[in-house]
C-alpha cells in the first residue's frame, strides 16, 4: 500500500518516489523518502490527467535530423583535418620513397640490381656523373651537375622534344647512358630505363616495369632472366645509325631488315604487352637520335 504525506490542500504537486513508490504532496520533492530513505533525486514529479506536462528539455534534438546532419558535417571536417595533418607530415618521406625508387630503377639498367635500400643514394651519386635536360637536337639544356634536379626532376609527363633527361653515367670506369622510356601497354603505363655504352648504339643494360599488366604474363617485362637480359649486347640502331633498330617482336617471326644483332623476342602469351614495349622504345629512343650519332 502506498503512503501519502499529509500536508493538507494547500499542496500543488505530487512526486513519486522511483524505488518504493511513495508518493510526496509539496512544492517540491523531499530530502529523502521517509520510506526508503532515497534521495531527492530518486522522485519523479506525477503529471495528472489534464495537468501541465513537464517542460521539454532545453538543447539539441538528438533524434532529430538536424542532429544527423550537424554531427556528421563535424565528423567529415575532424576526418579531412587528420587526413591532411597525417598527409603533410608523412610527405618527406613519402617523396624520399618515390626518390628512392627511381633511382633504383636506374641503377638497375645499370645491371646494378642488388643495392640496399639504405645505399641506393649513396650508390647513385658514386654512379651518376649528371642528370642533363637535353633537346633533340643534341644540345644541352641543363647540365645537371646539382644532382636531383633538372633532368632527374622531370616528370614522364613532361619529356619532350625540348625536355629530354639524359643520365651520364661511370660503371667501371667507363662512361654510359641511361635513356628514360615511357608507354602503353594492354592495360595501363609501362616505363622503364635503356642503359648504352660509351659508343651510343650498344646497351648495356635495361629496366622496364609496369602499373598494371597481368600477373605472369605481361608483367613478366619485369624480369631480368626471361625477359631483360637479352637486350644486353644489342644493338640500339641500324647499321648506318638513321633509325631504332631495337625491336621486341614475336619468336620465329621474320621481319625483313631486322637482324639478329638488333632482335629480341616477345614474351609468348603477351603480345599488347610486347608490343607495348617495342612502340615505347622506338617513340622515345627516336627522339634522341641526334645525341646518339654525335660522336663526344
Amino acid at each position: 500500500m502506498q503512503l501519502k504525506n499529509n500536508k493538507g490542500t494547500m499542496a500543488t504537486k505530487k512526486f513519486k518516489c522511483k524505488v518504493c513508490g511513495y508518493i510526496h504532496e509539496g512544492d517540491a520533492a523531499p530530502e529523502k523518502c521517509p520510506v526508503c530513505q532515497a534521495p531527492a533525486s530518486e522522485f519523479e514529479e506525477i503529471v495528472e490527467a489534464g495537468g501541465t506536462e513537464k517542460p521539454a528539455k532545453k538543447g539539441l534534438n538528438t533524434d532529430g535530423n538536424t542532429y544527423t546532419i550537424i554531427y556528421s558535417c563535424i565528423v567529415v571536417v575532424i576526418v579531412a583535418f587528420l587526413l591532411a595533418f597525417v598527409s603533410k607530415v608523412l610527405e618527406p618521406q613519402s617523396m624520399a620513397n618515390v626518390r628512392i625508387d627511381k633511382k633504383s630503377q636506374i641503377l638497375a639498367a645499370l645491371n646494378l640490381r642488388d643495392v640496399e635500400k639504405t645505399e641506393v643514394e649513396k650508390t647513385y651519386d658514386e654512379v651518376v656523373v649528371a642528370d642533363e635536360i637535353i633537346d633533340k637536337d643534341g644540345n644541352v639544356v641543363k647540365d645537371g651537375a646539382s644532382k636531383d634536379a633538372d633532368g632527374f626532376a622531370v616528370e614522364d609527363k613532361n619529356i619532350s622534344d625540348s625536355n629530354l633527361p639524359l643520365y651520364v653515367c661511370k660503371v667501371n670506369g667507363e662512361t654510359k647512358y641511361v635513356i628514360p622510356v615511357t608507354g602503353k601497354g594492354l592495360w595501363d603505363a609501362i616505363w622503364g630505363y635503356v642503359a648504352l655504352n660509351a659508343d651510343k648504339n650498344t646497351i648495356y643494360g635495361v629496366y622496364f616495369t609496369h602499373k598494371g599488366e597481368t600477373a605472369g604474363l605481361g608483367s613478366i617485362i619485369t624480369e631480368y632472366d626471361k625477359f631483360q637480359k637479352q637486350f644486353e649486347g644489342k644493338k640500339l640502331m641500324n647499321d648506318d645509325k638513321s633509325a631504332v633498330a631495337i625491336s621486341v617482336v614475336k619468336k620465329g617471326k621474320v621481319v625483313n631488315g631486322l637482324s639478329d644483332d638488333s632482335r629480341c623476342d616477345a614474351i609468348t602469351g603477351a603480345t599488347l604487352t610486347s608490343d607495348g614495349v617495342n612502340n615505347m622504345l622506338h617513340d622515345c629512343i627516336s627522339r634522341y637520335m641526334t645525341f646518339l650519332n654525335t660522336n663526344e
